[in-house]
């Protein structure tokens, strides 16, 4: 058995020449000290090592960002402001990130890990085109005018919300930024968005150019901090109107907390706590959070929803997990599948909530790709992320990093083959080996849970009903490569899965224009395109008499 042969030997990790400029609170258009005082570590994933300490929100500094946010709705300039001149402040915003691409991908990468090519030439370029794109939608947002049967003039408006809760995940800080705040702006709401602890210095920075920009005071405010806290603060409020949320990956214990309540409370920050899990977030406005959006696991999800309903049943859009498969048919280029399918799967650590991470691959052809695709993850480059050439650097967390080394012992266990991989880099930080399992049954943890990690199940196939029985045997429905030469192929297994997004001979295609969401326990609603409109938008029919008109 090839276990792994290229493990890069991890030297003194790169420094980066980024400074940490911003690491206070940013409410009403200023970077502030917490009310009690208190900071959190955000740490390296490289080294476990502290980064830097940002000032950790509680729920007095929710409260003072949701009335700023309030206010700024209400009576500031934002909503009644042309959505031309809206529209001109995100244009400058991106055109100012463009200017500091290379310090942002930095501190992405410094703070999360990711390959620092991946941050400067994938995402960050993204980040500036999703802003370009809602900024094209801001003055293109508009009503109907509805024929009646009798005598009356209709109106149909779209109307921003007022106030939107959003919490955003670490494993694309900057990107689930823009997919939340693009179009919560564009449709002219004010934002009181929390970071997630483990990567709070982006978002802190890019919403600093915000401001540069010229976007008014109040309109976009930023608290880092803990779920039982910030979290639970933010989703109890009464005067938020809308929820966005992201966590990332299965409900786990994290190894200081002692009982599953709690970890409730942490991967579900944006939940309306204080009854039932037993304590009290005081609520001192009476302003409401309106709306909700979160990505992020569907535990946390369900946790989510039902406590939104509880609280003013403010609207939720859900982005959650996912175990998408990847179909290679026998008539497929095995090389090029090969490598998508390792793309797929190994691309940002594993660490993505639609990861190809059941290859699903015909009989005929099986032992040809199992062998190929071990030899492509033994090639695959892991060390520090700021070295060029590097391919995967380590999981975000100790948490994140045992969980994977529980599931690669649970699929030993389970007689899966371990064809490579399975064991951690190094000796210091979160680096683990590109692993591939084979012979993986429908039954096993490894091809049922969100492992969030770098781990490739591969499974064996007959037909095409099978394999579209077997990809649909899922909880989740996020989405799914097929790799097929067949026309008739390609569209009968597209249609045939429960699949938010289908990618055909590709993966991974995402654009500003293409709306990405879940089937299922996947989510609720869709982000990106004209789709994630809806999410900040309420619809109010004006109705009036017509007398005397000249036609109806």
């Amino acid at each position: 058995m090839q276990r792994y042969t290229t493990a890069t030997v991890l030297e003194e990790p790169i420094t980066p020449p980024v400074q940490v400029n911003y690491t206070k609170l940013l409410i009403n258009g200023q970077f502030v000290d917490s009310a009690s005082g208190k900071t959190f570590p955000t740490l390296d994933p490289r080294t476990g090592e502290v980064i830097a300490h940002v000032s950790e929100g509680d729920a007095e500094d929710v409260n003072r960002a949701v009335s700023a946010a309030r206010k700024a709705f209400d009576v500031g300039p934002w909503p009644k402001m042309s959505a031309y001149e809206r529209s001109r402040i995100i244009l400058r915003f991106a055109d100012l990130v463009e200017k500091h691409m290379q310090e942002l991908a930095q501190l992405e990468t410094w703070d999360n890990g990711k390959p620092y090519e991946q941050a400067l030439k994938a995402e960050l370029p993204l980040f500036v085109r999703l802003f370009h794109y809602y900024a094209g939608w801001a003055d293109k947002i508009h009503g109907l005018t509805v024929p009646a049967d009798g005598p009356h003039h209709v109106q149909v408006l779209h109307e921003p919300i007022g106030v939107a809760g959003q919490i955003i995940p670490w494993n694309f800080p900057l990107l689930m930024y823009a997919w939340k705040v693009g179009p919560a702006l564009a449709c002219g709401n004010t934002i009181v968005l929390k970071s997630a602890e483990q990567t709070p210095l982006t978002a802190l920075y890019v919403s600093k150019l915000f401001h540069e920009a010229g976007l008014p005071d109040g309109v976009l405010n930023v608290v880092s901090g803990y779920g039982p806290t910030a979290g639970a603060a933010l989703a109890s409020h009464m005067d938020i109107d809308k929820e966005q949320c992201a966590t990332i990956g299965p409900l786990i214990v994290p190894k200081n907390r002692t009982s599953i309540m709690q970890s409730i409370v942490i991967l579900a920050p944006t939940c309306y706590f204080q009854s039932i899990f037993g304590f009290y977030v005081p609520l001192r406005s009476r302003a409401a959070l309106l709306q909700l959006a979160f990505t992020g696991s569907t535990d946390t999800g369900k946790v989510v929803l039902e406590l939104a309903a509880k609280s003013n049943l403010k609207p939720v859009t859900l982005e959650l997990g996912g175990k998408s498969p990847f179909i290679v048919f026998e008539d497929a280029d095995i090389d090029r599948a090969v490598e998508q399918a390792h793309f797929a799967l190994f691309f940002n650590q594993g660490q993505c909530c639609c990861a190809g991470s059941r290859t699903f691959v015909h009989e005929s052809v099986y032992d040809e790709f199992v062998e190929k695709a071990k030899a492509r993850a033994a090639r695959r480059t892991v060390g520090d992320p700021f070295k060029k050439g590097i391919e995967q650097g380590p999981q975000i967390d100790s948490d994140q990093f045992e969980k994977v080394l529980h599931y690669i012992k649970s699929g030993i266990d389970g007689n899966a083959k371990l064809e490579c991989g399975g064991e951690r880099v190094g000796s210091k930080g979160f680096f683990i080996q590109p692993t591939v399992f084979s012979n993986v049954e429908d039954n096993m943890l490894i091809a049922q849970d969100e492992i969030f990690g770098p781990v490739q199940s591969i499974l064996k196939f007959k037909d095409v009903d099978e394999v579209i029985k077997r990809a649909n045997a899922t909880r989740y429905g996020l989405a799914a490569g097929v790799f097929t030469k067949n026309i008739d192929t390609a569209n009968r297994v597209s249609r045939g899965l429960r699949a938010g997004t289908v990618w055909v001979n590709c993966f991974d295609v995402f654009d500003a224009a293409i709306p990405f969401g879940g089937y299922k326990m996947s989510g609720i609603g869709r982000e990106k395109g004209i789709y994630s409109l809806n999410n900040y938008l309420q619809v109010k029919a004006v109705v009036s008499p017509l007398t005397n008109p000249a036609w109806l």
